[in-house]
Formats: structure tokens, C-alpha cells, sequence
């Protein structure tokens, strides 16, 4: 049975259909192919279904997927018959032949491509240089058969016109090691007539369209199809084939073959002669018959390495021996026609069978000794044509049936023997089995005497003028008995068959009329010996080799050369024996429409194809007994879910025993037989159920599955990563301890160092100590700090203190921090020794007055007034309040602010000495301080430094900020100080501008 694929798809296996009908078989098949599954099994069958688009089911992957799987372990594909066939090769040792058959165009030269390209696939394990030269031998002599045996027919663009089995010889280790091919019946008269909408043969059309210039010169041909008679019509016909591609492909493939290029070069020259001899035409001068284009002879003679006058000769006159005397008869234009058309048929048979037998010289098998190297082995596949049914059946028809019946009967036979051998072996009870029995319409055709092809061949021996008509009498006076023959004289009121033309078979595949026209000719296959010795006579050693029999000379007597239809019976009974003697898998392939449509399922057309290739009596074969069968462990294998006692294994003495308790627990045992090594099951509808539990089972067995392989996998995690974790930790303590280690080696002397370690480069900590190193180097800076500050008097610290709070406000921001000078603070005192003393009385007034306890900063200064006027004053600040002072009126305060109402304080990042003091009432103080000395001092970072310190040591903060231009409030009013240099301004001053106001400074 075929697994793993839902039964959404249809029942993959016909053998598991619920009855076995025509309705029912015709409603799987068509639910499957519209469903996109082209392949199902019936047993150990595939029939394959042509999808007439590519399907990506034949890659690398897919291949690996049926590698040494069972057939039914597998949904059905041409894979799993291919690998079966290799197994059972390799494995018991045996001989093992895939039989594809169906009609033109289902798809039998692809699938026999495909089966091919498995088998290379799965024996080519290693690049050793013998085997690919085999894999490689095989694959390119398929493109070679392709362009010399197959055409374009109305019903596929690449039908093979020929029958075909190759052998692919493996070694005892199951390597090919090379292969043997054999052709069947190749359908000649292709070479010289197509019906209309066909072509000829690949070859003439990839030579015509692909050859060279310089080639098709030398070989006097046209680049226009149409210019050829024989290949006229096909030259007309629209197709998708790349000629020209084709014939680069087939000429490369032929040289890896092996062909040599004066060998190529003949097969060139054969086909331009038969295209040149379809172009000879024959008239007549009274009773002299000439060909009317006698410049072809010349041609001809040159392409066949002959003499002119010889090719004329064999065309015009037929040689004739009469005892001891040799004369030349000349033919009639009719005549002349004839032998030219059967030439051409005859060097094109001639020239395919040399190529399949130059194929076979090189891929067959040498120098092998089963001794030394082992038991050799086979699997043979055969691509043989389907049973035809056409308009108007002629000779070629009759003989693919023939070959048809011959396998359809050995299937039979075959298949039968295999239930039988299995029942025989298992124990089971054989039931007799009803079948159609072909034999007798395969004894209509062959039996000695009585047959078909003994009427035929007696009908060609006789002397005198023979024709189709008195064929047909003698079948009508041999067969008129006979069941499944009749002609409208043995029926004279069945009007679809016409007098003296037409008779019925009554084949398994239904009933087939054929036209006698043309079979006498057919049958007699005449070539004149002419042309044989013309051929042979040829200096092209290549040509010369196609006709030995030419050496004969014309008064030698030789026996009667062997029909058509004898020689085709001898193939077909030597074919069947051969492969009666290996194990054999079938592909029956079906065509689904004539449109070449990949959606369109032709019910009738369909229904036909499955009668006449017997699908329906080898399911019903196979039903007869036991829809399936599978062996114990197998069985055991896949349903052991479904019962207590064998999951997850059992307890039983043997698995036969194990089996017998499950069928039991699901109450089937009055449906199950038990053979000796398997177990047989006898309706599709209990192995439905057993697979409908098993599918509930496996669900619940998946959910526990994944629950178990949940846990697992989270407690493998779990201990990765506290391992992981335990490592981590070692590893931070390692390299904490190192980094520790390493900074106290390095500063391990710092207190006796001269910078106190400042010099010292720290080392690179891990990255969990970044901060701790951050952490670790702001101590050490504070300790250097410390150790710094402890040596500085304290009487200085204050200072120290608001230098430092300079340098982390203004570093950057402005070029001059005078941060290498003492900073007095009261500079009122020093820059005017003249009116200090009006200065101190007025500082120690306020003193007292406001209870200050320090002067933190006091200077001269340029301050804009209420008016917008600019004016000298001194600011005095202390540690409660901000004063400005008149230094005219002997710095008479003229107004006071409290320091907790100063919010920041603003500068430039010029040298210009602008302060704006930032108030809480928007009534800010705007001041240049000036008056210096010496000049040119600058006090800004002094200003600003002693009033953050001061701000910070009352837990207070400063918002100090350094723009420019510096935005403000006079009165309530926002406004804008600018700072401008002119070069002649002796000294800085305020001027009144639309947006606020400018502080022109010196240059310089």
C-alpha cells in the first residue's frame, strides 16, 4: 500500500478501490490526475498518467527520498518500480526487466528517461572515472536513438517510432558496468510519406535546419525543408522543437559516444542521399524510361562513394540471372519509383540499425569473467509502442497489436504466477481466477500454418502476381471459423468493413479493422539486389559495412530472405522469452487528452486507454484473493499502535502470534488469512480502518513525543547553560582577580611616586569591571586630588575651590580663565588706592548694616541704566547681597540685591568682560567690568567661579550659562546683548539697538 498520502488524493493503490469497476477505477484516476498525482499503483504497477507540464518530482531531493524505500512506504512514483527493480537485482541476485507501455505520446520515452536517470543517480556513489563513463554512455545514447527513431506525430512531438529494450549489465556490487540495446520494428515507411501535420524523422529536420554551411555545401543541401519532397510535408508543420539545438546536442553526443568523425560524417551523407532520392523523378521516352533531373545522379554517386553511372544503372535497370545468363531488365517509370522509395527506406533501416549496433560496440560488456569478477546482472527496460487503434490500420498496425497481445498475455501470465508462487509459499488456498485469456487471438496471429503471418508469408511465396485481395481470400477461406475474426464476406451485413479490403480482430483491447492495402509489399519488405551490390561496392568503408549481403554475386543462388512478419514474430516470441526469464514491473503509461492540455481529462479517451492496455483484469487478478499482503514484522511496524498488547513492543513468541492479537483486538480476524511469513488482508475497508487508528494513535504518540523531546530538550538547555553559567562565574572571578591583581602591582608604590600615579597606564579591565574600573580611578583621582589638596593652606581653599568650579564651568568655552593668578576678590580696594578709604567705610557700613560676614567680589564696571544709558559703577557682592555703587559719589550704594533673588548668570565666550546677573523679578544687571589693573585682566571666570563655590557651599545652584548673543530681561522686557569689536573703541561701551542692546569692545 502506498503511504503518507491522504486519501484527499484518491486511493493511491487500485487495488484498495471498494469494488472493482470501470466507474470506479475511470473516478480515482481522474480525481488523482486533477489533483496533480499523476502516478498509482495497482500492486507492484504504476500507471502513469502523461501531466503534459513539468513536475518537480524528479530532483535530487525526491531521489533520496526513494533510495532503498519499499514500494508502498512511498507515495507511487516511477522511482519506487526503478528502486524495486535495483533491490531485488542486487539483493536476491536476479535478472529484473520495467515493461513501459501505452499508446503515442502518454509519456513512455520520458519515463523510460527517468527510470535511467535513477538508476545513474543511485549507482554513481563515487566519481570513479568507469562508472560515469557508463552512466554518461547510457544518457547520451538515448538523445541518439531519440533523433534517429522518433517524430512528430499529431498526437505527440516526440513519438518514438520504434520499439526499444535496453539491458543495463551491473556487477556483483550492483555497479553498471555497461548495457546492450535492441530495436524493434522502426516504422521506415515514415521516410518517404507523413500524414498530414506530421514530420519525418528528428534527423532530416536537425540536419536541414542545424547543419553548418560548409556541411550542408558539401552535401548539397538546402536550408528549407520544403525543398524535399520526403520531408516536405513535416517542413510545413508549426512545432515547438529546436532543430538546430538538437542537432549540436545529437553531434556532441555522438562523439562522446565514441563515433568517430568520418563515421558522423557518413550518417550525414546517408541522410542527404535519401532526401536527394526523394527529389529523382523518372519519365519515360517511348519505352525508355531516364530521370528527368540527372544532375541528382552526380550528387548521388558522390555522397555513396560510387561511380555515377553505377547509381543510374541501379535506379533504371534490374539485373537479372536466367540459368547462366546475366541480363538487365529495365524498369518502367513505375517501377523505377518504387525501387527508389524502398531504397531510401532500406538505407535509412540499415543506417539505424548500425547506429544502435555501433552503440551496443561500445557500451556492451568486454572482457568480463564471472569467475573473477562475480555473477553479472541485469534489468532490462523496454519502450515498446502501445496498441494502436487509427482511421486506417495498415500492416505496421497489426504487428505493434501483435507485439501487444504477446505482452499483455505474458503480463497475465506473469502476474498470475506471482499470486500463485505467493499463495503456494505462504500457505494460502489458490481460488481458481477468471480471466481473459488472450492466447487464442496470439495464435490467431503466429500459429504455424493457421496463423495470420503463415497465411501472409504463403501468400509472398507464391508465384505470379500476388496481391492484397487474394490475401484476404485465403484468411477468409483459413479463418472463417475462427471467433475473433471476420471480413464483410464472412459478414456480409456489417457495412463498416469493405469488400476485398478490410478485416476485424476482435483483440482484448477491443475490436480493430484493418486495410490489407499494402500488405503483400509490406510483407515482401523487395529491395533489388542492385542496390545491395551498389551499396557494398561503395569506397566509404562505413557505408560498405551496412551491406554485406551485396557481396553475393548475381549467379550465386541464395535462400529466400525471411518476411517482414517473420522476422517481427521471431523478435516479439525471442523478446517475450527473454523477459519472461527476469522478474518484471510494469509502467503502463495513458495519454489524457489529444490536445496536449495539462487540465483536460478525456473520460472516453481515458476509458479506452485502461481497456486496452488490461488495467481493470490485473486489479481484478490481484483482488481475486487478498487486496494486500505484507509481511509480519512490516505489518507489526507500522500498526503496533493500535494495540495494548505490541506497542511499544510486544511479549509474544513470534510476531506472526503478535499479529494474530492485534487483528483479533480490532475484530478482523474473519477478514485476515495468515500465511508463513505474512499476513493477508482481504478488503480494502479493513485496512482503511486499521489505517484510520493508526493515524488517531500516531497523533496522540506524536503529542507525547514532542512532550518527552520538549522536556528533554529544555533540560539539556538547562544544563548547558548552568554549565555555561558555573564557567562564566570561574571565569569573571579569574579575570577579576588578575585585573585586581594587575592594578595593585601597578600602583603598588603610588604614594613614593612623584605625580602619585598620575603617569601610571591602567590596564585593560574585563568587561563586567568597565564601571568598577570608572569607580576605581575616580578614587584614585580623588586620592590624588586629596593627597594634593591636604599640602594647600586652608586660608587658600576657597580660592582652590572656586578656580575648580571655573575650570568645570568655562574649560573650553573661553580662551583666558586667569586660573594662574591669585584671585583677590575685592578689587575695589586695589585698583583705586585713592578712594579706598571711602570704600572701606562704605563696605564696613553695610557690613554692620546687612550682617554680611565676606566680600566675595568686587570691581568697576560699564552697567547699562533704567533709561538704556550706559554709566560707571562698581558692583560689590558679598555673601548676602549684589550692590552697586556710585564710584563718583564716593561709592555710595545705589541699590542693593539679595543674593537668594540672583537665579544665574550669563557671560560671552569672547575676552570681553560681559556679565549679566539673571534675577528672579526679570529685572536683570547688565555690566562689562573695566578699570583693571593691570589692564587687560580678565575676571570673568573669577566672578563666576567665586559665586558657583559660594551658591554650592549654601546648597544652592548657579544655572551659569556661556552664548552668544546673551539673552535677557530689562524691566520685564526680554532683550538681546551683543558683543561687537570696532577697531578704533579705546574702551568698552553700551549702545541701544532695535533688539536690545550692543557692547562695542577694542580690537586689540
Amino acid at each position: 500500500m502506498a503511504e503518507h498520502e491522504s486519501l484527499e488524493f484518491g486511493k493511491a493503490d487500485f487495488l484498495l478501490l471498494d469494488s472493482v469497476s470501470l466507474e470506479e477505477f475511470m473516478a480515482n484516476l481522474k480525481h488523482r490526475f486533477e489533483k496533480g498525482r499523476i502516478y498509482t499503483y495497482i500492486g507492484e504497477v504504476v500507471v502513469s498518467v502523461n501531466p503534459y507540464r513539468p513536475m518537480n518530482i524528479y530532483g535530487r531531493d525526491t531521489i533520496e527520498q526513494y533510495k532503498g524505500r519499499e514500494l508502498y512506504e512511498r507515495p507511487p512514483h516511477l522511482f519506487a518500480i526503478a528502486d524495486a527493480a535495483y533491490k531485488a537485482m542486487k539483493r536476491r541476485n536476479k535478472d529484473t526487466c520495467i515493461v513501459i507501455s501505452g499508446e503515442s505520446g502518454a509519456g513512455k520515452t520520458e519515463a523510460s528517461k527517468y527510470i535511467m536517470q535513477y538508476i545513474a543517480a543511485i549507482t554513481i556513489k563515487q566519481l570513479r572515472a568507469h562508472l560515469l563513463w557508463v552512466k554518461n554512455m547510457l544518457l547520451k545514447s538515448n538523445c541518439v536513438l531519440e533523433a534517429f527513431g522518433n517524430a512528430k506525430t499529431n498526437r505527440n512531438d516526440n513519438s518514438s517510432r520504434f520499439g526499444k529494450y535496453m539491458d543495463i549489465n551491473f556487477d556483483f556490487k550492483g555497479d553498471p558496468i555497461g548495457g546492450h540495446i535492441n530495436n524493434y520494428l522502426l516504422e521506415k515507411s515514415r521516410v518517404i510519406f507523413q500524414q498530414s501535420g506530421e514530420r519525418s524523422f528528428h534527423s532530416f529536420y536537425q540536419l536541414v535546419k542545424g547543419g553548418p554551411e560548409q556541411l550542408l555545401r558539401s552535401l548539397h543541401i538546402q536550408k528549407d525543408p520544403s525543398a524535399y519532397i520526403y520531408i516536405k510535408v513535416g517542413g510545413q508543420v508549426k512545432s515547438s522543437i529546436n532543430d538546430s539545438a538538437d542537432f549540436k546536442a545529437v553531434a556532441e553526443a555522438m562523439k562522446v559516444i565514441g563515433f568517430t568523425q568520418e563515421e558522423i560524417q557518413t550518417v550525414y551523407k546517408i541522410l542527404a542521399t535519401i532526401l536527394h532520392l526523394g527529389n529523382l523523378k523518372f519519365g519515360s521516352d517511348g519505352d525508355v524510361t531516364l530521370i528527368e533531373n540527372s544532375k541528382l545522379v552526380s550528387v548521388l554517386g558522390d555522397l555513396l562513394s560510387t561511380k555515377q553511372e553505377n547509381v543510374e544503372k541501379a535506379l533504371l535497370y534490374r539485373t537479372v540471372s536466367t540459368g547462366r545468363d546475366v541480363i538487365d531488365k529495365q524498369h518502367t517509370a513505375q517501377e523505377a519509383s518504387y525501387g527508389r522509395d524502398a531504397l531510401a527506406k532500406a538505407i535509412y533501416e540499415r543506417l539505424f540499425c548500425w547506429i544502435v549496433g555501433r552503440i551496443n560496440d561500445i557500451i556492451e560488456v568486454k572482457n568480463y569473467d564471472a569467475k573473477v569478477h562475480g555473477k553479472n546482472t541485469v534489468i532490462g527496460v523496454l519502450d515498446i509502442y502501445g496498441f494502436e487503434i487509427f482511421q486506417n490500420n495498415s500492416f505496421e498496425q497489426f504487428c505493434i497489436n501483435y507485439c501487444n497481445e504477446k505482452l499483455q498475455q505474458l503480463f497475465i501470465q506473469l502476474v498470475l504466477k506471482q499470486e500463485q508462487e505467493e499463495y503456494q509459499r505462504e500457505g494460502i488456498p489458490w481460488k481458481h481466477i477468471d480471466y481473459f485469456n488472450n492466447q487464442i487471438i496470439v495464435d490467431l496471429v503466429e500459429q504455424q500454418h493457421k496463423g495470420i503471418f503463415s497465411v501472409l508469408d504463403e501468400a509472398c511465396m507464391n508465384v505470379g502476381k500476388v496481391t492484397d485481395e487474394m490475401f484476404l481470400q485465403a484468411l477468409n477461406n483459413k479463418l472463417a471459423k475462427h471467433a475473433h475474426y471476420t471480413s464483410r464476406k464472412l459478414s456480409p451485413t456489417d457495412k463498416s468493413l469493405e469488400f476485398d479490403r478490410d478485416f476485424r480482430i476482435r483483440h482484448y483491447a477491443g475490436n480493430v479493422v484493418y486495410s490489407v492495402v499494402g500488405f503483400i509489399d509490406k510483407n515482401k519488405d523487395t529491395l533489388f539486389q542492385d542496390f545491395k551490390r551498389l551499396l557494398y561496392n561503395s569506397s566509404n568503408p562505413v557505408l560498405k559495412s551496412m551491406w554485406p549481403e551485396g557481396k553475393l554475386s548475381i549467379t550465386e543462388v541464395t535462400k529466400r530472405p525471411l518476411t517482414a512478419a517473420t522476422l517481427f514474430k521471431n523478435s516479439m516470441i525471442s523478446l517475450v522469452d527473454n523477459l519472461a526469464s527476469k522478474e518484471p514491473y510494469y509502467v503502463r503509461c495513458i495519454k489524457p487528452n489529444d490536445l496536449k492540455s495539462p487540465l483536460l481529462f478525456e473520460d472516453e479517451r481515458c476509458r479506452h486507454q485502461v481497456e486496452y492496455l488490461g488495467l481493470l483484469e490485473n486489479v481484478r487478478v490481484r483482488r481475486a484473493g487478498f487486496a494486500y499482503r505484507q509481511t509480519y514484522p512490516r505489518f507489526l511496524q507500522r500498526y503496533k499502535m493500535i494495540s495494548e498488547f505490541t506497542w511499544p513492543n510486544h511479549d509474544l513468541p513470534s510476531d506472526r502470534e503478535a499479529v494474530k492479537k492485534l487483528v483479533q483486538g480490532c475484530g478482523f480476524e474473519h477478514d485476515v488469512a495468515y500465511g508463513k511469513t505474512k499476513v493477508f488482508v482481504r478488503t480494502p475497508r479493513t485496512l482503511f480502518t486499521l489505517e484510520e487508528r493508526r493515524a488517531d494513535m500516531v497523533a496522540r504518540i506524536v503529542l507525547f513525543l514532542q512532550k518527552v523531546w520538549r522536556g528533554t530538550v529544555a533540560r539539556m538547555r538547562y544544563r548547558r547553560m548552568r554549565a555555561a553559567l558555573t564557567i562564566i562565574r570561574a571565569y569573571r572571578r579569574y579575570k577579576v582577580k588578575s585585573y585586581i591583581r594587575e592594578v595593585a602591582r601597578r600602583f603598588q608604590n603610588v604614594r613614593r611616586m612623584k605625580d602619585h600615579g598620575k603617569h601610571v597606564k591602567w590596564p585593560v579591565p574585563p568587561k563586567v569591571l568597565r564601571k568598577f574600573e570608572e569607580a576605581l580611578q575616580n578614587i584614585h583621582k580623588r586620592w590624588w586630588a586629596w593627597t594634593l589638596i591636604k599640602t594647600i593652606p586652608p586660608e587658600d581653599l576657597p580660592q582652590v575651590r572656586a578656580k575648580v568650579a571655573a575650570l568645570e564651568l568655562l574649560k573650553g568655552q573661553r580662551v583666558d580663565l586667569g586660573l594662574q593668578r591669585a584671585w583677590e576678590g575685592n578689587y575695589l580696594r586695589r585698583d583705586s588706592p585713592e578712594t579706598v578709604s571711602s570704600f572701606t567705610l562704605v563696605s564696613s557700613e553695610l557690613q554692620r548694616k546687612d550682617k554680611f560676614m565676606q566680600v566675595l567680589f568686587s570691581c568697576h564696571v560699564r552697567k547699562i541704566n533704567r533709561f538704556h544709558k550706559a554709566e560707571d559703577r562698581a558692583v560689590m557682592i558679598t555673601d548676602r547681597h549684589l550692590y552697586k555703587m556710585d564710584p563718583v559719589k564716593q561709592y555710595k550704594p545705589m541699590k542693593s540685591i539679595p543674593l537668594y533673588n540672583v537665579t544665574g548668570v550669563s557671560v560671552s565666550p569672547g575676552k570681553d568682560q560681559l556679565v549679566v546677573f539673571h534675577t528672579k523679578d526679570s529685572r536683570d544687571l547688565i555690566v562689562c567690568l573695566q578699570g583693571m589693573v593691570p589692564a587687560g585682566e580678565s575676571r570673568i571666570a573669577e566672578l563666576v567661579g567665586t559665586l558657583v563655590s559660594h551658591f554650592k557651599s549654601e546648597k544652592r545652584k548657579l544655572q551659569v550659562s556661556i552664548a552668544s548673543p546673551i539673552q535677557c530681561s530689562m524691566h520685564g522686557r526680554k532683550c538681546t546683548v551683543v558683543v561687537e569689536t570696532k577697531i578704533n573703541q579705546s574702551h568698552p561701551d553700551f549702545a541701544k539697538s532695535r533688539s536690545g542692546y550692543i557692547l562695542s569692545v577694542p580690537a586689540n
